[in-house]
């Protein structure tokens, strides 16, 4: 917790008087959306929704937070999570369920706000079914330098539930330990919502919100470094689904010798 406090007071003390953003354009029109198919809204077990980006036909990007069940500190059941791409007005490009969920081994649910705690803060979530790149075009990820960079971000948020809200211009305010500070305009259900860095035709994900705090009476939020936590994931996805799982057969009572119950062999 105490590294993250200096943090946010080397941004108050640095350049958070020069950060600017242009404020939010809410996408409600088809044609709007067209280019950020791949932002949906997740929406977990009934007990709230985060922001999701897919990164691959049938990943999704998010915060690790947004995965965990704050009552029982454990996953979300997998088949109650459902990613809604391009959701607007009650009408989604594409909906599918979650099959699969890595997160970090080092988060740990019900933590407060800390850097470590943000550094890990990323999630994975595979669909039961991809959605098809004519459908929603996945982003990749960004990697290089950040002097000058540009980003915005693309997200749902309390208050605006029902449609994506893209914020234009916003910028990196600081970058250290594998954290990243922004001045850009997130709230609750914005968790998990892409930082893109403006690069070129169409953005490359450069972080996830992970929290927010205030500095000087104006938001900052924090994300992480990606690239690594990302392959990592994507390795923990890999060895899980490779596991086989064990299987339950019941056993019914006069069952006949060709069922696939129990069999009995004679001495």
């Amino acid at each position: 917790m105490k590294g993250l406090i200096a943090l946010i007071l080397g941004v108050a003390m640095g350049g958070m008087a020069q950060a600017q953003n242009t404020g939010l354009v809410r996408l409600t029109d088809r044609e709007d959306v067209l280019g950020w198919e791949a932002v949906g809204r997740l929406d977990l077990a009934g007990k709230g929704f985060c922001t999701g980006t897919l990164i691959a036909p049938d990943l999704v990007l998010t915060a690790a937070h947004c995965a965990f069940d704050k009552s029982t500190g454990a996953h979300y059941p997998v088949d109650e999570i459902v990613f809604r791409a391009g959701l607007r007005d009650g009408q989604a490009i594409a909906e599918r369920r979650v099959r699969q969920i890595a997160t970090h081994p080092d988060f740990v649910a019900n933590q407060p706000p800390s850097a470590e705690r943000v550094r890990v803060d990323v999630a994975l979530m595979r669909l039961a079914e991809p959605i098809t790149v004519a459908q929603a075009d996945p982003f990749v990820l960004h990697s290089g330098n950040l002097d000058g960079l540009e980003v915005s971000v693309s997200s749902y948020g309390r208050g605006r539930a029902e449609a994506i809200s893209r914020q234009r211009s916003c910028q990196v305010l600081h970058r250290a330990e594998g954290l990243l500070a922004f001045d850009c305009n997130v709230t609750f259900g914005s968790s998990g919502s892409a930082v893109f860095a403006q690069v070129g035709n169409r953005g490359l994900i450069l972080s996830v919100v992970s929290a927010m705090s205030q500095a000087q009476g104006r938001k900052v939020a924090w994300g992480m470094e990606l690239p690594d936590m990302v392959s990592y994931l994507k390795q923990r996805l890999r060895v899980e689904a490779a596991v086989p799982k064990a299987s339950v057969r019941r056993v019914q009572v006069g069952s006949s010798r060709n069922s696939t119950g129990a069999k009995f062999v004679r001495p």
